[in-house]
């Protein structure tokens, strides 16, 4: 990835993994001017921000809460992984899920 494009969009980038306020401000941010680092960051955030989402009301709820809080452990170190490589300029995929969520918002 150019070193521009990164340093283009690092702050969206960045900004889209602070909750869910900052996901809409960063797609709103990346809507006039696309930036494809910034893109990249959001389809991943969106995506675990709709797998936190299943999680609460579903899996919580089903399984119950231990189930629950294990897989809202699972989902913060993704949510690292996806922050941290943010903040270094890296396109880098959460584990497992990155590639679908890639694929499924490829639209935003």
């Amino acid at each position: 990835m150019e070193n521009q494009t990164v340093n283009d969009g690092k702050t969206a980038a960045i900004i889209s993994y602070i909750t869910i306020i900052g996901t809409v401000v960063a797609i709103i941010m990346n809507n006039n001017k696309k930036n494809s680092f910034t893109s990249f960051h959001i389809r991943q955030m969106v995506g675990l921000t709709l797998l936190s989402i299943v999680n609460q009301y579903a899996i919580t709820k089903f399984l119950g809460n231990t189930a629950g809080l294990v897989v809202g452990l699972i989902i913060f170190v993704l949510w690292v992984i996806g922050f941290v490589g943010a903040i270094q300029g890296n396109e880098k995929k959460i584990p497992v899920l990155g590639d679908q969520f890639q694929d499924w918002f490829k639209n935003l």
